[in-house]
């Protein structure tokens, strides 16, 4: 009996050991938006369940892009796991730049990755990232400021009824704005909004051979209204406000509407969070009475491991804990249904739990009104909704959107603006061979 303790208390320590010996610190830089907070302070289940520790580089959106592509493209080697999206993921993983993420174990249930997001995160059928959480665009607006404007909001309005509401519900005296949109340059950022607005007024990037379309009427009717709009019923200093001051600025009760990522819709109905938690309505995002396209994007913030780490098997370990059912549970027991992350897998909107949820229905239809490889009402040569998906984008786009937030700013003009862009895009795209 006692060489039988003797045995198994051995057999525990060379466990405890080897767990040790083979425990890893990763590196992982992640953007700083709420779901990624939320993430940081469970850690420690995953540090519990498998011995890894985790080192945390949060960052702001721009800033994370920038930190990231530079690492990955100069194999640097500062990351062991990169956040990612649908832009940056089929590319890399074309690249051989990315850890391709194949043999993960059967409970963790790759299939059940809503289609719309592990298609636009694999390259040639070959998952490179894991779906954290996946997000359209849509409306969120003030009901009892709806309601005292005289109007109801339709579950699918026009720009030109959003223009109209947003003018009933500007209160200056009582720092109201009628609506809050991201003037803030970077391409992912106001430079996502205003291409999928131009997408919803029947503007494009460009035509079918490859020729930049800022030269073109609808996208001087799309940034004109923009700014019209903006300029008359938006905050003031818009042209810096970015997804994360927009949220700040309608949780304070400063907003009427507010068009963003459908992943906002938990913050602005958090009671801890929102003055304004029980007055939240939503809708799908415009589109331009007459034309079929609406302004919603389709995006994913993902987990992915970049092919120069020495860590990919505890990486991976990471990603599957990150972006498994069991860490949806267990977000929902310490902070409710309503506060999960959406938008990525298919079994989280059979949940009777999670349908529960006021916002669920119109996330997921928002997700599948996007089209990315249709997302504009011409035809055009390339894939992805609010960008376009080839490696000369990210740096054209952040040219073009710092031309447009100079507009927002009021240091030229819509019509300087297009122009610039059109050169800029034109310049960029002939150098790059198209």
């Amino acid at each position: 009996m006692k060489l039988k303790t003797a045995c198994l208390a051995a057999t525990a320590l060379v466990s405890v050991v080897a767990t040790s010996a083979t425990a890893a610190e990763l590196t992982i830089a992640t953007v700083n938006n709420g779901d990624m907070i939320r993430m940081q302070g469970l850690t420690q289940d995953f540090t519990d369940k498998t011995g890894h520790t985790v080192n945390w580089v949060t960052l702001e959106e721009n800033v994370l892009r920038q930190r990231v592509t530079t690492d990955i493209t100069t194999k640097g080697g500062a990351f062991d796991i990169m956040t990612i999206g649908m832009y940056e993921t089929p590319i890399w993983g074309a690249n051989g730049w990315l850890v391709p993420l194949d043999g993960l174990s059967a409970e963790y249930d790759v299939d059940d990755i809503l289609p719309a997001m592990r298609n636009g995160l694999s390259h040639d059928g070959t998952l490179y990232a894991a779906p954290f959480y996946g997000e359209s665009s849509m409306i969120m607006y003030r009901t009892d400021l709806m309601q005292k404007a005289g109007l109801e909001m339709p579950a699918a309005p026009t720009w030109e009824f959003i223009r109209d509401a947003a003018a009933a519900m500007t209160d200056r005296d009582n720092d109201i704005n009628g609506i809050c949109l991201r003037g803030k340059a970077g391409w992912g950022e106001g430079g996502a909004f205003i291409t999928v607005t131009a997408n919803s007024f029947g503007a494009r990037w460009f035509d079918e051979n490859w020729t930049p379309q800022f030269d073109q009427p609808e996208w001087e009717e799309a940034l004109t209204f923009f700014v019209d709009m903006m300029n008359n019923y938006g905050p003031p200093g818009y042209a810096t406000n970015g997804f994360n001051e927009n949220l700040s600025l309608f949780q304070q009760g400063k907003c009427g509407m507010w068009i963003d990522a459908t992943v906002a819709a938990s913050f602005v109905t958090n009671p801890n969070d929102s003055t304004v938690a029980d007055k939240v309505g939503f809708a799908l995002a415009p589109n331009k009475d007459g034309v079929e396209k609406r302004a919603n994007w389709l995006w994913a913030w993902a987990l992915a491991i970049p092919a120069g780490t020495e860590k990919a098997d505890a990486a991976k370990q990471f990603i599957e804990w990150a972006t498994s059912k069991d860490y949806i549970e267990l977000v929902a027991a310490n902070e409710g249904w309503a506060n999960v992350p959406p938008g990525a897998r298919t079994s989280l909107y059979a949940n009777p739990e999670y349908q529960k949820v006021p916002f669920a229905q119109m996330t997921l239809d928002s997700i599948l009104a996007a089209d990315p490889n249709n997302p504009t009402v011409d035809p055009v040569p390339y894939v992805g909704v609010q960008f376009v998906a080839i490696p000369e984008f990210a740096g054209i786009a952040t040219d073009v959107s710092q031309e447009f937030s100079a507009v927002y700013a009021g240091q030229q003009t819509v019509a300087e603006a297009l122009e610039k862009a059109q050169a800029l895009t034109l310049d960029a795209m002939e150098a790059a061979g198209y």
